[in-house]
């Protein structure tokens, strides 16, 4: 198996492009972004994002997570998403990359109708709206999709929908004006033919938005949501694909998106580590810096050692995903959502180290990194359900030699 990362040179040039627009304006913005929701509460929406998103239409950076869209394979965006990662907040929005949307459009793209497409995918692609993706609910074990308990009742030319949902990323945003949501329609199915998708829009009757759900203490922007479904009301035609086909849809939306959050994720260890070193060769204790301490350059040794190993697994993922199908990836879709959370959880940890009492303030983007890491390894299902989907996988491998 022959496997190349070296990207095209329209890729070279967009990863270019990219870091020119995060240190002229993305990183420039980020006081900008952090003092007006402190000025105007946690859910605003800072204006300096519109500015940004219009300066990335003009640089050709927009909606770049889509071949079909952007003629980036997902090598080739893997190295897009990373740097975003270095701004992990402002910078996937402010190019139209930003998950749920990204998972969201794709969903679209694949399963909607043309009328849904018109009415939902366009204004996405175009950053005029935002949207949720609905599944988790805090009643059952939402890691195994067939759990889901929200119904979703067909009554003439209606569905009717009732139900919990909670950590629904985007809805404290009051842009987000459409949610898919997943549903049981048919309890006597076989278990993975219950399900289905149906979107629900942001003022339907019925619907009510309970609480936004902090993240270590840390309120996002976009928020993630409790949401009471009573009595819901949405025409029939607001189905996604066809009944039963809400299981397959969510696993269809998993495999680039596993992609993107993973680079992300090293994105953010990278800036942690820039932090970490620039920390170290600036401070004095002891009589030298920080960098002339042996702990010290362990803690650097093995985070750039770590780093590259994740990068190197996420890009072999993009390849097979490009080559092979998502489904020719799935032991590494799995390893990836596991390895990458991991090598950020432990890089930012050690630059807090490095930081002290500074690490954990919020002086410096490392403490909410750190939030935003640990949740990752929750993020579309816990670590644990990934080590056991690869488990199995290993366990039915055939082995050239066993003795």
């Amino acid at each position: 198996m022959s496997v190349d990362f070296e990207l095209s040179a329209q890729a070279a040039d967009t990863c270019a492009r990219m870091w020119d627009f995060m240190r002229e304006e993305v990183f420039p913005a980020e006081p900008v972004w952090h003092g007006y929701l402190r000025e105007h509460g946690d859910h605003a929406y800072p204006p300096v994002m519109e500015e940004l998103k219009a300066s990335a239409q003009k640089r050709g950076l927009w909606n770049l997570f889509m071949k079909s869209w952007s003629g980036l394979s997902n090598v080739e965006y893997a190295s897009v998403a990373e740097i975003t990662g270095w701004s992990p907040v402002i910078a996937p929005e402010a190019i139209n990359c930003q998950a749920p949307d990204t998972g969201n459009m794709e969903t679209f793209e694949l399963f909607g109708t043309a009328e849904q497409k018109l009415r939902w995918l366009e204004p996405l692609k175009d950053g005029r709206i935002r949207s949720a993706f609905a599944m988790t609910e805090p009643a059952v074990a939402s890691s195994d999709a067939t759990n889901i308990q929200t119904s979703i009742v067909r009554d003439g030319d209606d569905y009717v929908i009732n139900g919990r949902k909670w950590w629904i990323t985007g809805v404290a945003d009051e842009r987000c004006e459409i949610f898919i949501v997943m549903g049981r329609t048919n309890p006597e199915a076989a278990p993975h033919r219950q399900q289905s998708m149906i979107l629900v829009p942001r003022d339907t009757p019925g619907l009510t938005i309970l609480r936004h759900l902090p993240v270590f203490g840390y309120q996002d922007q976009h928020g993630h949501s409790e949401l009471l479904f009573e009595d819901v009301r949405v025409p029939a035609a607001n189905l996604l694909a066809g009944e039963g086909d809400g299981f397959a849809i969510s696993q269809a939306r998993l495999g680039p998106g596993r992609i993107h959050h993973a680079m992300r994720a090293i994105g953010m260890s990278e800036r942690a580590l820039a932090l970490m070193v620039e920390r170290a060769k600036s401070r004095t204790a002891f009589g030298s810096t920080l960098a002339d301490q042996g702990v010290v350059q362990e803690l650097i040794a093995r985070s750039r050692i770590e780093i590259d190993q994740a990068r190197l697994y996420v890009l072999k993922t993009a390849w097979l995903i490009d080559n092979h199908g998502a489904r020719g990836a799935a032991t590494e879709i799995a390893g990836i959502k596991v390895a990458a959370p991991a090598v950020a959880t432990a890089v930012i940890d050690r630059a807090i180290e490095v930081f002290g009492a500074a690490g954990v303030s919020d002086d410096t983007p490392l403490a909410a990194f750190y939030a935003w890491a640990r949740a990752l390894r929750i993020v579309d299902g816990p670590d644990a359900v990934h080590r056991r989907t690869i488990a199995r996988r290993e366990l039915r491998a055939e082995r050239p030699y066993t003795g």
